[in-house]
């Protein structure tokens, strides 16, 4: 019923299983449909919908092991637009944060909700963030900024810290950042590339399919990030950017590994796609 009161000149699906039966009728009415695959693993939706999808939009390579490959095009996921938009200095970037230009700055995200085993990770590893020699900017998630400033507070001064539950500046925070920890996320990973930081992926083993684990993968064969998987985070993951933070030489080489990985106009390409479908309908 939406389809035929909508009247569509195309129909897009990014993968969630919402957009299966959606597409399904859209396509056996005639209307041609567009995919989007965030991850380097195809999900199910997206498996199911692409024999009748005329495109097929993609962030990685190889995905011809899922896809007809003359329907796939290459154009990564979209981000944040502000992101590339920043023209403040790292030193700025780290005086917004209360923090000191002339140390090493490791930025740890876990989403806005918050990652429960890096917060647990960092919570129990204090005793080695104050001895490092190097600050942190940790935005906890909403659900663990109560119990990690409590952690903190007990455990003593920690000048080298700045704990948040959520950063809306992104730009400033990856300005500021010489590491990055984050989950591996489609447009996480979309972020750090565009962007050139050198990161730790640890993935969420609480997503369908371990997508994360295989976006994670992708970048890792080409030395373009550092994986620690998430049952091993408690004793590596601290421990690892710690000696990675001091290695000068394997931070730049990730940032040049990770930077070649870039698809810049994610946004525009797949609009463009979009309309030339339309437009032939």
């Amino acid at each position: 019923k939406i389809v035929k009161d909508f009247r569509p000149h195309a129909a897009v699906g990014v993968g969630g299983y919402a957009s299966g039966p959606t597409l399904k009728v859209a396509g056996s009415m005639g209307i041609p449909t567009l995919l989007q695959e965030q991850n380097s693993s195809a999900g199910v939706t997206n498996k199911l919908l692409a024999k009748q999808a005329k495109k097929i939009c993609v962030a990685y390579e190889g995905m011809e092991r899922f896809f007809e490959k003359d329907k796939i095009i290459l154009t990564g996921n979209p981000v944040r637009q502000g992101l590339l938009n920043s023209t403040q200095s790292r030193e700025e970037a780290i005086y917004s944060f209360g923090l000191d230009p002339s140390k090493r700055t490791i930025l740890i995200l876990g989403g806005s909700l918050g990652a429960r085993t890096i917060n647990q990770c960092l919570m129990s590893n204090l005793d080695k963030v104050k001895d490092s020699g190097v600050q942190f900017i940790w935005q906890t998630g909403k659900i663990y900024i109560d119990e990690a400033r409590k952690t903190v507070a007990e455990s003593g001064e920690f000048p080298m810290l700045h704990v948040t539950d959520f950063i809306s500046d992104m730009a400033t925070a990856y300005c500021a950042a010489d590491l990055v920890i984050s989950r591996a996320g489609a447009s996480s990973i979309s972020e750090l590339c565009l962007l050139g930081k050198a990161s730790i992926l640890v993935p969420s083993p609480n997503v369908s399919e371990d997508h994360q684990t295989h976006n994670a993968m992708a970048l890792v064969r080409k030395d373009a990030a550092v994986l620690v998987k998430d049952v091993d985070a408690k004793t590596e993951m601290v421990r690892t950017a710690l000696q990675l933070i001091q290695d000068e030489q394997k931070l730049q080489s990730l940032e040049q590994n990770i930077l070649t990985l870039a698809l810049p106009d994610s946004a525009r390409l797949i609009a463009e796609e979009v309309i030339q479908l339309g437009n032939r309908h």
